[in-house]
Parts: structure tokens; sequence; C-alpha cells
């Protein structure tokens, strides 16, 4: 099975290529790099499914043959009224190798004055698939946690150093990649996914 994924990320591509690998199927994974013309759309959704469609939707028009995926995911922090939800990725306004960085600083700054009690956050994850024949759908995840007073652990990206899982007395960054992909958000949105890939015998 081909599949694109709506991502030059290529963190998210490793993982995404490891975790089909581990659920036992065949697939050629594929980034947007390797499609000459594609410009990500604005994500202007106001949910993570809405903006994983817009994504999804857009690389599909250079992608006929082939299955297409596209993930939206954050962190929502209740203390912060759901922030930065949709807008995790950006949350900084800083764009290229210094953006998860300046993500996780600015969070440890709103969270400043907010006590261990109140720090309660979760990662979710919507995961839009389109089939070649071009029919939709949407597979979606959480974990639940609380934010870390500072970043510990080297794994991961994002916000992971910062999220801490009390099951695992860790943050997503501590964890190792199999105890990773079960838990995460990621994770259950594309178990869900799998399932439905292996009723369909693709």
């Amino acid at each position: 099975m081909k599949i694109f994924i709506a991502t030059s990320n290529k963190h998210k591509v490793q993982e995404f290529s490891q975790m089909f690998e581990n659920a036992g199927l065949n697939c050629l994974v594929h980034g947007v790099d390797e499609i000459d013309g594609f410009i990500p759309p604005v994500e202007d959704g106001s949910t993570f499914a809405e903006n994983s469609f817009i994504k999804a939707r857009a690389l599909k028009k250079f992608v006929s043959d082939a299955f297409v995926m596209a993930d939206d995911s954050g962190i929502v922090v209740d203390a912060l009224n759901g922030a930065p939800g949709i807008y995790s990725a950006r949350y900084a306004g800083v764009d290229g190798a210094n953006a998860d960085l300046s993500n996780n600083e600015k969070l440890l700054k709103e969270l400043e004055n907010v006590p261990d009690c109140e720090r309660s956050a979760r990662f979710v994850c919507a995961i839009a698939l389109i089939t070649p024949s071009e029919d939709e759908f949407v597979f979606e995840g959480k974990i639940e946690g609380f934010i870390n007073h500072g970043a510990v652990g080297c794994g991961g990206f994002g916000y992971d150093p910062l999220f801490y899982v009390p099951e695992f007395n860790k943050t997503t960054a501590e964890l190792s990649a199999e105890e990773k992909n079960k838990v995460s958000h990621r994770g259950q949105a594309f178990k869900k996914m799998v399932e439905f890939l292996k009723k369909q015998k693709v």
C-alpha cells in the first residue's frame, strides 16, 4: 500500500513509517517533500479534524493512485482555556528549527504561576484519511497528563519534554518509541485507522 502524508516534518514521516511497520501493514510512506508544486494550505479550521482534512484534501489533488492522510494535533491546557489548541505548532509565532523551543518557552511562561493541581492538559490528534477513490474518514485520539515546570527528556518533539504522563511517571520525551506509540494521542488515532484499513483488506 502506498500512502502520502501531508507533512514536511520528517519526524512525523519516520514515526508513522515505524507505526505502520509495527502494525503489520506493508506501506510505502511518502511526505510532501517528494511532490513538486505542493503548497501547504492555510489551516483555518476551528478544530483538529477540520485542519487535518484541509491538509489531506490539498494533497489529494496531487495524488490519484494512493491513500492520503494528514494529522492535526496539539496540546490543550485547561488553565489556558484550551490554548494553545489548534495553534500549538505556531503558538509563539516562530517558524523553523527554533519553533519547538520557542513554543515550549511561551507555554511555561503562561503557566508560570499556575500550581501543579491546575496544570492538567491533554494531547489531541485527528487523522484524516482519503482513499484512492476519494472516500473520507477521520480517526481521533487523546492522552491525559500535566504540564511540567521545565523540559525533561530528549526524545520526541514539540511539547513532549513538558508533557508529564502519570501512568509512566515520565514525560512523553522520556518514553521509548514503543511506549509512546502505544499510548500517545497519535498512536491511539493511528490504531483506529489501522483497524479500519485491515477491515478494508488493503
